[in-house]
């Protein structure tokens, strides 16, 4: 029997696909459909429901299938092997791959939890096949049968799906002689039959793909492993925010490991981003349990992140201000947050005479002439501009680089937190009410960016240096004393204790919203 007659004998390998579809418009039931004729589709309740009935009918059928046959052709090949070859697509995959190895029962399931498919398959297409798991493999093939209907015994190396078989009567032995008395030499022992090749593990994590060579293998797994957690949590029918901080926190750790293997600085930000996203939905958790002193209040900024740019926000107009004063720094800081984001921003003359800045037209002419802002009129024009026609400034030092970023690097979300935040502490009523000034304002600001989670000032409430205050203010340190009288009496500050070098005390409880609590030394 030729090679030829032998696969025209193998049968085609069996291929199960279960679906999962949406039963129609605007409805939370779903259709669960399989490629076998016998098997009527299937309407279930919710998108939960339909998957674990398509991941159990699939089982069924193989439970019902008895492992693969050793006789079945590779189904994947019958498919042009386009799950695993480039050519597949331009009808040459016959070309660029040829099966090999023990027939198999391989199942994949689609990522996105749409469909679920078994086959019977050749091992070499299941080793490339990504995600491919080998749930069965068939028996190796015994050796062919006798004449007399007795079988005859296996010779060494003749294992394996599609082993040729030959019908000679009486197989020479080895080593023995044939009718012209010639000696043959002795057969050589067939090399034993190669494993199949384990499936590569797959995954995708943030819309990346996980590669499968990556290294070192634990980092790889972890990767997989995330991806879906977090797709099983968005399955989940009820939040758990703890949960969802932990996934977060090991995602900002695998992301950092990923970016040192590979040098990627896009893995690098990745990682940051997990990492603020974890504090924020562990804040998150902690004040819906009330747990910890920051779950007992309800910030005007949520997020570690945004604390940390508060206070560089500060810092850069302290460092960058191009006019003395505390009533220019005031409308240098407030402009800055305008236009921290591309550099321009509205403004309107009701912002401007809101903010305690004495005579705004004096201040805004100051800050004009050193060529830090830039305005399409005059003064005049935008003092008279209202919220219907607000005036575009620019701030060229803010301006993006090459980079497409700011100097101050933020996204506009947070720009416009950060400008909310610092516009509800310059207007709280209190301090409009005891007419502070715009040196005042800077310290009230400098002290809820510069306050612990309880609220006390400085890390661990261990105080604030006077010229740190005076710096961020604008006013010398001689003048710090009685402003921090003023905000006491504006019950902004208690507890207060002002010594040669540093100012203690604490947030009073009413503005404990615009604290952004340092971290610990």
């Amino acid at each position: 029997m030729s090679q030829a007659d032998v696969e025209s004998e193998r049968v085609t390998g069996r291929v199960w696909t279960v679906r999962l579809d949406a039963a129609g418009r605007g409805v939370m039931a779903v259709k669960v459909s399989c490629s076998r004729p016998a098997c009527a589709p299937r309407r279930l309740g919710s998108v939960a429901q339909g998957r674990s009935f398509a991941a159990a009918h699939l089982g069924a059928h193989l439970r019902a299938a008895a492992g693969p046959r050793r006789e079945a052709a590779c189904a994947c090949r019958a498919a042009g092997c386009q799950a695993h070859t480039e050519g597949a697509a331009q009808g040459h995959a016959d070309a660029a791959w040829r099966c090999g190895g023990a027939t198999v029962l391989a199942v994949v399931t689609d990522p996105a939890g749409r469909w679920w498919r078994a086959w019977e398959c050749c091992s070499r297409c299941a080793a490339a096949h990504p995600a491919a798991q080998v749930v069965a493999t068939a028996p190796p093939a015994t050796a062919s049968g006798t004449p007399d209907g007795g079988e005859a015994p296996a010779r060494a190396g003749e294992s394996g799906v599609g082993a040729p078989v030959f019908s000679a009567a009486e197989p020479t032995p080895p080593g023995g002689n044939v009718p012209g008395g010639e000696r043959l030499p002795t057969a050589r022992a067939a090399a034993p039959a190669t494993r199949p090749r384990r499936p590569k593990r797959w995954g995708k994590i943030a819309q990346r793909p996980v590669p499968h060579d990556l290294r070192p293998v634990a980092l790889r797994d972890e990767l997989i492993e995330l991806g879906d957690a977090f797709r099983a949590y968005q399955r989940s029918s009820e939040p758990d925010l703890a949960l969802l901080a932990d996934l977060h926190e090991r995602k900002a750790n695998a992301f950092t490991v990923w970016a040192d293997v590979t040098g990627d600085k896009t893995l690098r930000a990745e990682a940051l981003r997990a990492e603020q996203a974890a504090a924020h939905v562990r804040l998150q958790h902690e004040q819906r349990t009330g747990q910890g002193a920051e779950g007992a209040v309800a910030r005007v900024l949520t997020a570690p992140g945004q604390w940390e740019h508060a206070r560089a926000v500060l810092a850069h107009v302290r460092d960058h201000a191009p006019v003395a004063g505390p009533e220019g720094r005031l409308l240098v800081l407030m402009l800055t947050l305008r236009t921290a984001r591309d550099g321009s921003g509205n403004v309107t003359g009701q912002d401007l005479t809101g903010w305690p800045l004495g005579d705004a037209e004096q201040v805004l002419r100051e800050v004009l002439d050193t060529g830090w802002l830039r305005l399409p009129g005059t003064v005049t024009d935008l003092l008279a501009s209202g919220s219907d026609n607000p005036t575009h400034i620019v701030v060229p030092s803010l301006l993006p680089h090459d980079e497409g970023r700011g100097p101050l690097g933020f996204g506009k979300t947070t720009r416009a937190k950060l400008s909310g935040w610092a516009q509800k502490v310059v207007g709280e009523r209190k301090l409009r009410k005891k007419k502070l000034p715009a040196a005042g304002r800077l310290l009230a600001l400098a002290c809820a960016a510069h306050s612990d989670a309880e609220g006390r000032l400085g890390a661990s409430g261990q105080g604030l240096e006077i010229e740190t205050l005076a710096g961020l203010c604008a006013v010398d340190t001689t003048e710090l004393r009685e402003l921090v009288t003023q905000l006491i009496a504006a019950e902004w500050l208690t507890d207060v204790s002002v010594t040669g070098t540093h100012v203690t005390g604490r947030l009073c409880e009413r503005v404990l919203a615009f604290g952004c609590p340092v971290p610990s030394p």
